[in-house]
């Protein structure tokens, strides 16, 4: 089967996605009422099958996985898949709808390809970076997707800053497909990430046409030694240089 990488990506994400929700309608987790047995078991059921059809697909390119162990063998690769099975294993446990599969590939160090799909929502929904859709008209006063539990705290500060709303959402694959579908306007973070949770959205919304960096206006980097990713910011263009003037003076009076 020959496809281009885009294709590939979006095609394996669908595929995770469709595994995810057998294993959950599995019946097998019944009596697991925090969703932990059932949240492990979808991680590396997806895990496996991600894992070995990108290394049948493309055996050349390096591989980071939240699921496998990392080596330093991908540090060397100028093309590298990036994946999270399941981000937001607890929403994926609790049977919510706000969780995604990220299938990315970062090249020299970019997010450039990629697709994050959405199974919990009717019908699944897989957003890609070769099928940009219009982005929707945005809202008067913009939305901030944030954490259900830990809101960073600057999402809080420029959400009162620009009159803006907090919109409590699951995993960081949601919340950044909620700014390319039109739910919000701004998903600022700065709770500190890993690769693999922006690798693949920060490709699909940049192809969307959204603003995505670092909280400082840095560019986002991948296949790093270090995979941990402090923060970041995707917003829609309109209001990326409001959100970051604000980040900006909170750093100057703290």
């Amino acid at each position: 089967m020959s496809m281009t990488d885009a294709e590939l990506a979006a095609h394996l994400a669908e595929v995770a996605g469709r595994i995810l929700l057998e294993v959950r309608a599995s019946g097998m987790f019944a009596n697991d009422p925090k969703g932990k047995a059932l949240g492990k078991a979808g991680d590396q059921t997806a895990n496996q099958f991600l894992v070995h059809a990108l290394r049948q697909q493309r055996p050349d390119d390096g591989l980071l996985s939240e699921e496998s162990k990392d080596t330093r063998e991908r540090l060397d690769k100028s093309r590298v898949w990036i994946v999270d099975p399941v981000d937001g294993t607890r929403e994926y446990g609790e049977e919510r709808s706000d969780w995604a599969v990220h299938v990315g590939l970062a090249i020299d160090g970019v997010a450039t390809v990629g697709a994050v799909a959405l199974p919990g929502l009717d019908g699944g929904v897989v957003l890609r970076t070769d099928q940009p859709q219009p982005l929707p008209e945005p809202a008067d006063k913009p939305r901030l997707v944030v954490s259900r539990t830990r809101p960073a705290a600057e999402a809080v500060a420029v959400a009162e800053k620009l009159g803006g709303e907090l919109v409590a959402m699951g995993s960081a694959g949601a919340k950044a497909m909620a700014v390319v579908r039109g739910e919000a306007e701004i998903y600022l973070h700065s709770g500190g990430q890993y690769e693999w949770d922006s690798c693949a959205p920060v490709a699909v919304a940049a192809a969307h046409g959204l603003h995505c960096s670092r909280i400082d206006g840095s560019p986002m980097r991948y296949n790093m030694e270090d995979t941990w990713l402090p923060d970041l910011l995707i917003c829609r263009p309109e209001w990326a240089e409001a959100a970051l003037a604000e980040v900006r003076a909170m750093a100057v009076t703290s």
